[in-house]
């Protein structure tokens, strides 16, 4: 596995930094030297993340923000470049999963999962860019195996996946003569708190439709795909422009 080269005197800004995948790439990249601006919805668990960078002497600031709406994802950007003077990578890594029949699933919901895992890395990434160039600076999104192929009871976060997959490409092209990185990561899964959502899944789903996308090979470690997208996020992946990698045990090879 590729690691971050140094990142003494860079600033990245991770979402969902409160737990999980967020959390261990904000020390991955506190680990590489960078100075970190942790976002999430999780204020409790923005400080236990806080608490574990400061332990390794890495510096970090912390907002807690509500990334359905636009207004926070702009006002992450201002304050992280605010807090450090200067911005060199965006993490978008925070999402939510929401499972339920097509038919039943309310707007709330859906509107909730467009807005927090395709609307937000935009808005993040609209506000960021301008920061970005200014550093030679990368952007990296996290989608998920679910971009590849559907899943059922999951229409909308399939939806928001393999929009934020095209939406990393077509950034990428628009960036193309312009000095800055913009790809994404697509995990299998994961032991993070988003497995939650399965406790509070509708009891009469079907369990052979949910079975198919059983990993065979087991969960994707978080620290593996932490490094995935530290490494993403660092110059040691100059070459790197425009590219979804997988990192799912296989899933999405047949």
């Amino acid at each position: 596995m590729n690691t971050p080269s140094d990142m003494r005197g860079k600033v990245a800004l991770i979402t969902g930094a409160g737990s999980g995948l967020g959390r261990g790439t904000a020390i991955a990249l506190a680990k590489a030297g960078a100075k970190t601006f942790l976002v999430d919805i999780n204020a409790t668990g923005l400080q236990e993340t806080s608490v574990l960078i400061q332990q390794l002497d890495g510096e970090c600031q912390t907002y807690t923000a509500d990334l359905s709406k636009i207004e926070p994802c702009q006002q992450s950007v201002q304050l992280a470049v605010e807090t450090f003077g200067r911005l060199d990578a965006l993490c978008n890594i925070a999402g939510v999963i929401m499972f339920n029949h097509s038919t039943d699933m309310p707007q709330t919901d859906w509107d909730k999962t467009i807005a927090v895992n395709l609307s937000a890395p935009f808005f993040l990434s609209q506000a960021a860019i301008p920061h970005l160039l200014e550093h030679n600076g990368a952007i990296v999104n996290v989608t998920s195996c679910a971009a590849y192929f559907g899943e059922a009871y999951a229409a909308a976060y399939c939806a928001s996946k393999a929009g934020l997959m095209n939406l990393t490409k077509a950034m990428a092209m628009e960036y193309i003569h312009k000095p800055l990185r913009i790809n994404a990561v697509a995990p299998g899964g994961m032991n993070t708190n988003i497995v939650s959502n399965f406790v509070n899944m509708p009891t009469d789903l079907d369990a052979s439709l949910l079975a198919r996308f059983k990993p065979l090979r087991g969960l994707v470690e978080v620290e593996d795909a932490s490094n995935l997208i530290a490494f993403l996020a660092s110059d040691a992946a100059r070459a790197y422009h425009g590219s979804c990698i997988t990192i799912d045990q296989g899933i999405t090879s047949g």
